[in-house]
């Protein structure tokens, strides 16, 4: 796209569970295992860890009942919205998403990524300080934002 093209997609966001994990033997057993047991499947998940305790993050297709079953099984847990970018499978491409960011003065938090089962592209998902700019950046730079009905497909 052109510097001066004009963004036609709306940025739409994918909602994340986020779980305090405590840092101990068999804590994130506990928690896939009550997610099995509600039938959540998950679909990309990342961990952070410090020496006291853990933030796991999840994609899965039904974050309101991943919520309420941790929720019940006295897990603190919650829902933040990111944005999600289709990555080409490609040297740099990563790193053209980032720059073009870094550019529109976004901050990013964090980010991990996953591999799509049937297209040639890795999904990143970016917890960034603004989704709504960073999402309209990627966007007017020719980038594919990933839809909640992407990560329903996978």
């Amino acid at each position: 796209m052109t510097e001066n093209a004009t963004v036609t997609e709306t940025v739409v966001t994918v909602q994340q569970v986020s779980v305090f994990v405590p840092n101990e033997p068999g804590a994130i057993a506990k928690i896939t295992a009550t997610l099995a047991d509600a039938g959540i499947d998950m679909r990309a998940l990342s961990i952070a860890d410090t020496r006291d305790y853990g933030i796991l993050r999840i994609i899965v297709k039904n974050p309101e009942a991943a919520v309420a079953a941790l929720a019940a099984a006295k897990y603190m847990a919650q829902i933040t919205n990111v944005i999600g970018v289709k990555i080409n499978d490609e040297p740099g491409k990563l790193n053209k998403a980032l720059q073009v960011i870094a550019a529109a003065g976004v901050n990013l938090e964090y980010l991990y990524a996953f591999l799509s089962r049937t297209e040639k592209h890795a999904y990143v998902i970016l917890r960034v300080q603004d989704n709504e700019a960073a999402g309209k950046a990627l966007l007017a730079a020719g980038f594919i934002l990933v839809k909640p009905s992407d990560v329903e497909k996978l």
